[in-house]
């Protein structure tokens, strides 16, 4: 995963985790919840990122933690939980993902091509018949 429960509460401060991820109210927050919704952020980041980078990527920027956090907040709140902030913040991913999903937007690392990496190369030689060559025969 992208993110960690601790991240959200370094980003946006362990209230906001109670709020979302608290949601029978009786002020224990539901690991599972939050674990369910950084995996769920992670996957929906990866389908942005597959078509241009090789997953799962050698070294994760700092930027994909903060979009990971977003979109499981998002994601995470059930309708008494969501806000419009948390929608635009959401959006916001959304759209900087499909740039980087577009190649107009770098993640800051070197791009890797999806599959495989062997480095093995081939080479043919030129043609030895064209219309040229076989004309008049």
């Amino acid at each position: 995963m992208y993110a960690t429960q601790q991240d959200i509460v370094d980003r946006y401060g362990e209230d906001e985790l109670y709020v979302v991820f608290d949601r029978d109210g009786d002020g224990v927050l539901d690991a599972n919840a939050i674990d369910q919704a950084l995996s769920d952020a992670t996957e929906e980041i990866n389908g942005y990122l597959a078509g241009r980078y090789s997953i799962p990527l050698a070294t994760v920027p700092g930027n994909l933690k903060t979009l990971c956090i977003d979109i499981a907040l998002y994601k995470g709140s059930s309708s008494t939980a969501l806000t419009e902030e948390k929608r635009q913040r959401y959006e916001d991913a959304v759209k900087y993902l499909t740039k980087v999903a577009e190649g107009k937007v770098s993640l800051g690392i070197e791009k890797q091509e999806a599959g495989g990496s062997s480095g093995a190369s081939f080479v043919g030689n030129g043609r030895l018949f064209s219309r040229d060559s076989l004309k008049g025969m």
